[in-house]
């Protein structure tokens, strides 16, 4: 595992929105929680020691996830796995620190690896994407892979996700080339990742005070639209009857479907950069 100096302990956005430290259950198995301006998940019923973290939020954030998981199933024990929808740092940026305490498997999709054992960067954010303030700083945020070898493993090719029966992973890159949303058919919980997000995620002020509108995934690191597009389309496909995002509030029923519908008619206007020169 590289160096925890090598990583994010020197990274820290001083980005907060009025969720941040608040989680809401959507599900009695399924619960989010907002750090700073990213969604972590928790998988399981309240009391449970059987229960998955899905992704593992911003830098320096360790104690606070550790301290969310305890008030949920009201022990400190350890899940049985991590599953990340993609590597981005604001979705892995407390996953080293987390793995020194927690001796467990890390799951994600077989695209996703090079950024997870140390072999590929990320693109740096694109300033040019949006006019907001959060694109314009992209540049500045972490964009380079971590080494998680040790403990990393591919999602099973049979798209189920281990340690959550009924649930399957499904392939919506775009954002990035193995990045995964979760999916359980039998309620229709949707665990999105960053493949579409539920604020504009470009404009501080609506990141800040967590306006709700359904958004392609975030402009400055996306890196295929096309295959965004295309996600968007497939996750629609499922008829998801709540959705939990990477960012941004959770959004259900007819709002959900509605806006899905709504985001794939008019994703050039709503999604594209604005200097997009076509697919």
């Amino acid at each position: 595992m590289r160096p925890l100096d090598s990583d994010f302990s020197h990274s820290h956005l001083p980005f907060y929105s009025v969720n941040s430290g608040k989680g809401k259950e959507v599900r009695n198995d399924l619960y989010y929680w907002t750090d700073q301006i990213v969604n972590v998940c928790f998988y399981g019923m309240p009391g449970s020691r059987e229960w998955v973290l899905i992704d593992c939020g911003m830098p320096h954030s360790k104690e606070k996830i550790m301290e969310a998981a305890e008030e949920r199933f009201g022990h400190s024990g350890k899940p049985r796995a991590i599953v990340l929808t993609h590597g981005h740092f604001d979705h892995v940026g407390s996953l080293e620190p987390l793995l020194e305490e927690w001796d467990v498997p890390v799951f994600a999709h077989e695209l996703e690896i090079p950024y997870l054992n140390g072999k590929k960067d990320y693109p740096k954010g694109d300033p040019t994407v949006d006019g907001g303030l959060v694109s314009e700083l992209s540049p500045l945020y972490p964009h380079h892979g971590i080494d998680v070898s040790d403990s990393l493993h591919m999602l099973p090719a049979n798209g189920e996700v281990p340690f959550m029966p009924g649930w399957k992973w499904v392939h919506t890159p775009g954002h990035t080339p193995g990045h995964v949303s979760i999916y359980r058919e039998n309620d229709g919980a949707l665990i999105a990742g960053d493949a579409f997000v539920t604020v504009k995620q470009e404009s501080l002020y609506k990141v800040v005070f967590q306006k709700k509108e359904i958004s392609g995934p975030p402009k400055y690191f996306t890196i295929d639209w096309k295959a965004a597009r295309e996600s968007v389309k497939t996750l629609s496909n499922l008829n998801p009857a709540i959705a939990v995002t990477g960012h941004g509030e959770a959004v259900e029923g007819k709002e959900l479907q509605e806006s899905l519908r709504d985001l794939i008619e008019h994703f050039d206007e709503r999604a594209l950069p604005a200097d997009w020169k076509g697919y």
